[in-house]
This record gives structure tokens, sequence and C-alpha cells, in this order.
């Protein structure tokens, strides 16, 4: 088992832990799910409050574990498999931070969960952006347009652009820190742009490419 694996084995377990240890003290409905101004819009049982972030995370596991194994081109994720751990390790932990949010809420402490989690989103769109630049060619991970997966260059063009966008996307999202009420101006509208930009921009290099 590699050494990220382990690393997520021991976070999923904790969470676990977590959830069995708080389950006498939470209410039977648990506030599961916040707006964009940090307003609570979502309920559930407590066993799916308390069980569901980890179970997703158990899940996403698997998943992480089988891409590189059955990708046709596995041999180009190998190229930037440390980086790919690394992403893995991060998303779980986010997971974890997150699940704990809830918790925490759930058992009295009030707090703005999106003034919380900016920072935490902040590194992770950061990371995803180093992740991107050094992404090779294959059919799970970046950017997958049919016109990146049609031509290594253009790959490797969009997801240069692409990484430092996403980067950039991190920077922005610490603004919802300071502007509670327009978060969604800082974290989900960057992340949407860059989205259409970028498969535009692998649309127009294939077509220079084969022009």
């Amino acid at each position: 088992m590699r050494k990220s694996e382990v690393i997520i084995v021991a976070i999923i377990l904790l969470s676990f832990f977590v959830g069995i240890y708080y389950y006498p003290q939470m209410p039977d409905k648990i506030a599961s799910h916040w707006n964009v101004q940090g307003n609570v819009d979502g309920y559930m049982s407590k066993f799916w409050g308390l069980f569901l972030m980890p179970i997703i995370s158990l899940g996403m596991l698997l998943l992480f574990i089988l891409i590189p194994r059955i990708d046709p081109l596995k041999s180009n994720i190998a190229q930037f498999r440390k980086h790919y751990d690394g992403f893995v390790v991060l998303i779980t932990v986010f997971l974890f931070y997150l699940y704990l949010l809830t918790i925490f809420w759930n058992s009295g402490f009030r707090f703005n969960l999106i003034t919380f989690l900016s920072p935490a989103l902040a590194i992770l769109f950061y990371y995803l952006g180093i992740l991107t630049e050094n992404a090779k060619r294959n059919w799970f991970i970046g950017i997958r347009t049919p016109w990146t997966l049609s031509s290594d260059k253009v790959w490797e063009k969009t997801h240069k652009i692409g990484g430092r966008l996403f980067k950039i996307a991190g920077i922005l999202a610490l603004g919802a820190v300071f502007f509670e009420t327009a978060a969604i101006f800082f974290i989900i509208v960057p992340v949407i742009i860059i989205s259409i930009y970028t498969v535009l921009y692998s649309y127009l290099e294939y077509q220079k490419e084969n022009s």
C-alpha cells in the first residue's frame, strides 16, 4: 500500500471513530447543507449526517486507487503520480475538515461556514493548479476535452494555462474570508469561468494545430 493510501485510510478510520463518538450527543436532525451566505438550508437524519461523509471518503479512496490501474494511459499517470497522490490526500483532508465543521456546528458552536471553508478551498484550488500543470494526457484526470485527448500538444498547452488559472482561483478564494456576502464571486464564479475558458482554449488550439 502506498504511503498516501495509508494516510487516507487513517483519516477515514478517524472520521468513523469521530462519528461513533458524537452519535449519542447529536440531535435527531443534523444540519448538513449551507447556502452561499453560510445559512443552513438542509438537514439529514443523525445517522446519515454523521456517516455519509466518511462513506463518501471511502468510496473516493477506492476510486482514486482504481484510476491509475485501469486508465489505458496509466504510464502517463505514473509520470505525475506524486502530484496525483498529493491531491488525493489533500481532498481527503478537506472532506474531513468539512466533516468536523459540520459536527462542531451541530454541537452548538455558531460560525460562518464560508469563512472557515474559504482558506481550505483556496489551498485545494491552488494545489489543483499544481496538479493540472503537471498532468500528462490520460482519460480520468485533468481538463479532458475531445481536443486535449486528441493531441499531446493541445493537452500540454491547455493544462499549463489551466494550472495557472486554478492557482489564481485559489488566491481569489481567500477573498471570501473578508467579503462573506460575496463569497460566490470569489469561489464559484472563477471556477466556472476557468472551466469555460479552458474548454474554448483547447478547441481553438486544436483548430490552430490542424489548420
